[in-house]
């Protein structure tokens, strides 16, 4: 039975964040464990749909993390990050076994450059790992993903044979990373409809991808993935991740919220109006500030001082702004005085002020 067939929505994408696992590995990001509970309830009162919440056999204070994580989210699916190895999958299963919704989310690089120089591995000895990894995996859970490792610098054909392996042994999400940032968005969605077309029993899974911002088309690769079928993002809160970062979630699902319908008619399930708060939460938590004309959640997203642009907002404010800042949990637009500002920016900020000035001093203060 395929998803369509059994009721499953094919125009929702499931929003998988990793903020707690791969944002935290961005360098100065590391979190406490009440920390990470804080950042755990947010995404819950958020909507995301599956936490990354760590990687438990990293260190015995990940593993303790994901496990409190795991006792105190509900709806929301908790994942737990292991190499293919079953001493990994082990971990994982024992951290996030008191979940309401465990998962397994286990991985092995797929790409030559991999195999080769880190792995020292054949591609048929990376094929017997898959099987044996997500088969030990279901054996805790019936939630498994599997991800091949830089999949966008490996062969094609060889990618079909690992997914095919992953999905035969039981994997109910498939995740196709860029790893390392180094795909463009039109190869992407190529690759992405590639596999859909050869791999055996894609349909019945969700395919998911995991871009980095190293070449900063992270967004743009995530948004043409879902194009071609991809139906769970991996993201984090302001894009914070390894090196350039990962793709930000704020950008993802505001995208689909303003022009799903160039994706397929998609949506996400998130609420929107939590997104400032818990990209201020975040940047409290780890002291990683957010630039100023960071999209969505940077403090100039909705800041205009260009008079033009002042005097459309005041006319009517879609002339310049495509989303509410309400939306997305700002408080509402700021039209900034600034040397660029015309008279009717400068007239709204002394409205602002309850400065009461008559249009003689008006001119006279404006000029001034």
């Amino acid at each position: 039975m395929t998803n369509a067939e059994s009721g499953v929505d094919r125009r929702r994408v499931l929003i998988f964040d990793t903020t707690l696992r791969d944002g935290e590995q961005s360098p100065g990001a590391t979190m406490t464990e009440p920390e990470k509970l804080e950042m755990a309830d947010a995404l819950v009162e958020m909507g995301v749909d599956i936490i990354e919440a760590g990687f438990p056999a990293a260190s015995p204070g990940d593993f303790e993390a994901v496990r409190l994580i795991s006792e105190r989210v509900k709806g929301s699916v908790v994942a737990g990050l292991a190499r293919a190895t079953r001493g990994d999958i082990e971990r994982a299963a024992q951290a996030v076994r008191a979940a309401e919704n465990p998962r397994i989310h286990t991985f092995l690089a797929s790409s030559d450059i991999h195999l080769e120089h880190k792995l020292k591995m054949s591609r048929e000895q990376m094929l017997a790992k898959v099987v044996d990894a997500v088969t030990f995996a279901k054996s805790f859970t019936s939630d498994v993903e599997f991800s091949g490792e830089d999949s966008t610098r490996s062969d094609w054909d060889f990618l079909v044979q690992v997914y095919n392996a992953a999905i035969k042994a039981g994997a109910t999400t498939i995740n196709i990373p860029d790893t390392v940032g180094y795909t463009t968005p039109g190869e992407y969605a190529d690759l992405i409809t590639y596999l859909k077309e050869r791999v055996e029993g894609i349909d019945d899974t969700i395919i998911s991808v995991h871009c980095h911002n190293d070449l900063g088309m992270a967004t743009a690769n995530t948004l043409a993935a879902i194009a071609a079928g991809a139906r769970q993002a991996e993201v984090t809160v302001n894009g914070i991740g390894e090196r350039a970062g990962n793709t930000a979630l704020e950008e993802v699902v505001m995208a689909l919220a303003t022009r799903g319908g160039k994706f397929g008619d998609v949506y996400t399930n998130i609420r929107t109006e939590r997104i400032v708060p818990t990209s201020r939460l975040l940047t409290g938590v780890t002291g990683i500030s957010v630039q100023v004309n960071k999209a969505i959640v940077g403090a100039n997203a909705f800041a205009h001082e260009a008079g033009i642009h002042q005097d459309g907002m005041l006319k009517n404010r879609t002339t310049y702004e495509i989303m509410d800042p309400q939306m997305v949990g700002w408080e509402g637009t700021k039209l900034v005085a600034g040397k660029h500002s015309g008279r009717a920016g400068f007239k709204n900020a002394l409205a602002e002020a309850g400065l009461k000035l008559t249009d003689e001093q008006i001119e006279e203060a404006y000029h001034r």
